[in-house]
Order: structure tokens, then sequence, then C-alpha cells
């Protein structure tokens, strides 16, 4: 205690003039909106820059995992892909029909590559920033997908990163649909477990079982129809006992995600722009 009041005695005054200064920041930056968007401006490029750093350093701990799951993943798919084409040569005789399925499948998406480097799955409202923004052709309300399925959508950007609502976030609200019978809701998130979501509105003649997998409806110029998203894990009632609640197992596992791609879709601008109408007049 001794040897602590020695240290403040000898160097008060340095401490006071710290402190002022301390006191003197706060106020020029708190008080005056210029110097304050100028603060805040370079704080969040060094918050980004900051998370970049850490993101890089954790994700090189974890590449031995994420490349296992991606070979897993394309083992898989190969192996799915070759047997459509052994059923659909049976049926038509002619491959090619494929190949040019594949090629019209992405024709009006362009897919752009970030990295996550800021995310948290343990929150009502989770958030998930990407090093990536306007400069790199990303905008609001563009869809956001990962290597096994959907991740969530843009909500803000600035010129190098950018803002993502996920799935696990309780704002969210995607159009998807049950892939063999086509029947559709919004899944959703109620917290808990990063695991699971729910689709609670699912009609009651709709056709499907545990084990089904879910796909996005393409009912929006978010997400184009067909984007995997889970799968059927549980069936119960809807609150209201008119519909069925659906618990989704989600493809996406959240707490390694490190990698993503924006979906950036072309043509879609007369469709927003109808849409944009009508709720406009309907106001």
């Amino acid at each position: 205690m001794r040897n602590l009041l020695d240290f403040l005695i000898k160097y008060k005054h340095w401490l006071l003039f710290i402190f002022l200064e301390v006191i003197s920041f706060v106020l020029l930056f708190r008080f005056n909106g210029y110097q304050g968007s100028v603060f805040f401006t370079s704080a969040n490029v060094v918050t980004g820059k900051v998370y970049q750093m850490t993101n890089n350093l954790t994700g090189y701990f974890h590449l031995k995992t994420i490349n296992s799951d991606l070979v897993q993943h394309n083992a898989e798919l190969s192996i799915q892909l070759e047997h459509l084409k052994e059923a659909y040569k049976k049926l038509t005789a002619d491959t090619t029909v494929i190949e040019q399925m594949k090629q019209e499948a992405l024709m009006d998406c362009r897919l752009i590559k970030a990295n996550v480097i800021n995310n948290s799955t343990i929150h009502a409202n989770n958030f998930i920033t990407i090093d990536k923004g306007e400069a790199d052709g990303v905008q609001k309300e563009m869809g956001v997908v990962s290597g096994s399925g959907i991740v969530g959508i843009v909500y803000q950007t600035s010129a190098h990163y950018a803002v993502i609502i996920p799935v696990l976030n309780s704002k969210s609200s995607i159009s998807c649909k049950i892939r063999r019978s086509d029947y559709f809701g919004f899944l959703k998130w109620e917290g808990g477990s990063p695991e699971f979501a729910y689709i609670k509105d699912m009609p009651r003649h709709s056709i499907f079982e545990v084990g089904d997998t879910i796909v996005t409806s393409g009912h929006s110029a978010i997400f184009p129809s067909g984007v995997l998203v889970g799968t059927v894990d549980d069936v119960g009632d809807s609150n209201d006992g008119l519909s069925y609640s659906i618990r989704v197992k989600l493809f996406t596992d959240f707490a390694r995600l490190n990698e993503v791609r924006v979906i950036e879709r072309s043509n879609i601008e007369e469709q927003l722009e109808l849409e944009e109408s009508v709720v406009n007049k309907e106001r």
C-alpha cells in the first residue's frame, strides 16, 4: 500500500494530465458531430481489421477439419450426381441434358466469396460480419449460403464489410419448402440450440415425413429455389392447432462457419420494382 501511495504522489502530475486528456477527448467526440463520425468510422475499420486477423488465426487451426468436411461433402455429391446421371440416362438416353441443366441452374446467379470475421450463436439476435462489402458487389437483401446450406440475408453494408442476419436471429424469416412435395412455410428460429429452427405454418394437408429435405422455395428475389436448408427432425402441432410445427435440423453448422458465398442474382430488378409498387399502393 505504501509503494502505491509513493507511486501516485511521484507521478501525480502525469496522472492528472492523462485524466484531463481522456475527459477532453470524450467531450470532443461526444458533443461534436463531425469528430464523432470520424472517430466511429475509424473505430469500425480498426475493429473490422482485428476481427479479420482473429478469424485468420482461428481459421488456420480449423483447416484440417474444414478440408475433411469438404472432401466428405464433395464425395457424397459426386455419388449422388452419378446416380442421377444413370437414372436420367435410362429414362432419356441423353446425358447432355443434365449438363445443360447444371449450367442453367446458375445462369442468373453470381457467387461472391467471403470470409466470416465475426460470428455469434448464443444470443436471441445473432449477427455475422463478413469481409466483403459494396466495393465487391455485396448489397442489402442478398442471400448468403455456405458449402452446406443456407446462412442468412445481408442486412447492412459498408465499402469493405457487410453484416448478415443469419437464420439464428429472431427477425429472420425465410420461405422454405419440402423438396419432394413442394409444400412451403417460413423458417424461424426460436433461440436455444443453433442446430435447429422451425417451420410453424405447414398446412395440415401437406405431405412429408421425418428425414425429408427442406430447401428454399424460390418465392422471393433473395434465394433461388432449391438451396439446402436442413431435414425434418420432428413434427408437432402449431399453437393454433390448424397447421404443423416442423423442427428442422439445419445443414449449416453456424458454430464452425468460416467461409460463405453471397448470391448476386441478375434480372430481378423488374420483379422487385413491381412488388414494391404493389406494397406502396396497399399502404
